[in-house]
């Protein structure tokens, strides 16, 4: 098979969650054990870090992959979903694997997909604890795909486990507690393994704090450890930077300051760099060379290094558009603390999401005066009719018209987009996937 023919393959012979939602989603790890044994377990040949969480486990993985790659270390990053190319989920020092060796592995194990079945994920999973093993890594930085416990990602035994924070998402399969999402994220959580936990938040601390404690695992609260502040934001025609002092609590008995340029502006980042240095912290007790030049050099260039897209990301100046994919509460009120910190006469907002979530609490968060919304569906069977979407919008009197597509709603924004004027879109991964 050619490339695409096998990304085919994989689309329409292994059940995709991006595409069809919880029916992909496989409640044990029994595939991917499987999987992985006719590989000769390929995940047990390199050292890792696990990231877990509800938001920005994304943007904390890449910006450690960063760090460790500038630190001179050979590094892998896998992630998901991809937003334009399959092969963004697998990449070794910012490079993403050829589409060769996609093509030569699916060859390969054809025949063990079709006795074991395994899921997109599941496959997607052993494919990239084979490359990072033959590619020789000296680490590699795992993303949890969702939730923690039953993820396919949680057969590997990591130097450390990160945990970003809980919040409100994919309740339907995590439990619709606070305290029931936090158990399931705290699954990776595993016996004498440091975990370090992003913020700290009353109602599930101590889920973690008792996870930890029957685990004997050394356990961190990053937002403990850190006082954070953004001292400004720069834009010019070539560079958009947020500059950030950071430096360690009183309370802490070592003592750090960091002055950070940060390539990735979104103000959520605030938090994430918190996780992010003390798992440095974590690394440089284990024996790993990581200094503050290091750390400084890596987090200016974060995209750069690691084809980072979709985060707070200017599409264009004129008129200003700018798309990020936060997608749950959480997610959707940092957008709008970013909105908000923009000065505009009128947003102009293109809004997609998929029909297997309960839309509402984000609908209650969006704004209503000043704002006219561009309703479109993702192009995937998970997306929400841009009709339907209007309609429940409409509870909330949030106003504007239906589009055929993300790209003609986002086309019709910058349209009638005045001068002064700010273009958002989001919503939902997938909208930010068709327009970067």
């Amino acid at each position: 098979m050619t490339y695409q023919e096998t990304l085919s393959y994989l689309y329409t012979q292994l059940p995709m969650f991006t595409r069809v939602g919880a029916s992909a989603f496989k409640k044990d790890l029994t595939n991917t054990v499987a999987l992985c044994a006719k590989l000769d377990n390929p995940q047990h040949k390199f050292k890792s870090i696990h990231i877990g969480g509800t938001n920005g486990k994304g943007s904390t993985s890449h910006m450690l992959a960063a760090v460790l790659q500038t630190a001179g270390y050979k590094t892998g990053l896998y992630t998901s979903p991809h937003l334009k190319d399959f092969r963004e989920r697998i990449r070794i020092d910012g490079e993403m694997i050829s589409e060769q060796e996609v093509v030569d592995f699916v060859a390969q194990h054809q025949s063990d997909f079709e006795t074991i079945e395994p899921s997109f994920f599941e496959m997607t999973v052993a494919l990239a604890f084979d490359a990072f093993a033959r590619h020789q890594v000296d680490i590699a930085i795992i993303e949890v795909g969702l939730g923690g416990r039953l993820d396919s990602t949680n057969i590997i035994t990591p130097l450390l486990s990160v945990i970003t924070n809980i919040g409100w998402d994919h309740m339907n399969m995590l439990g619709n507690t606070l305290p029931l999402i936090a158990g399931e994220k705290a699954g990776i959580i595993k016996p004498g393994i440091p975990v370090v936990i992003g913020e700290h938040q009353p109602e599930v601390a101590d889920v973690f704090i008792k996870t930890a404690t029957e685990k004997q695992s050394p356990i961190i609260f990053a937002s403990e450890q850190w006082e954070v502040s953004p001292s400004a934001q720069q834009k010019t025609n070539d560079t958009d930077r947020l500059d950030v002092t950071v430096s360690s609590k009183p309370e802490n008995s070592a003592s750090a300051y960091y002055a950070l340029q940060l390539d990735l502006t979104g103000t959520y980042q605030l938090k994430n760099i918190k996780t992010v240095l003390s798992a440095v912290d974590v690394l440089r007790h284990q024996g790993w060379t990581i200094t503050y030049g290091h750390v400084i050099t890596a987090l200016k260039q974060v995209k750069t290094l690691t084809g980072l897209q979709g985060r707070w990301q200017t599409l264009s100046t004129h008129p200003l558009t700018i798309c990020d994919t936060g997608h749950n509460p959480d997610g959707i009120q940092e957008v709008l603390k970013n909105i908000a910190a923009v000065p505009y006469q009128h947003l102009h907002f293109v809004l997609g999401m998929v029909n297997d979530k309960d839309i509402s609490k984000v609908l209650s968060l969006l704004p209503a005066t000043h704002t006219t919304y561009y309703f479109c569906k993702p192009d995937l069977p998970r997306g929400l009719e841009a009709a339907t979407l209007q309609q429940q919008a409409q509870a909330f009197n949030l106003q504007g018209g239906v589009y055929a597509s993300v790209p003609l709603a986002l086309k019709a924004a910058q349209q009638q987009a005045g001068t002064n004027d700010l273009v958002f879109a989001g919503g939902s991964t997938f909208v930010v996937a068709e327009i970067v």
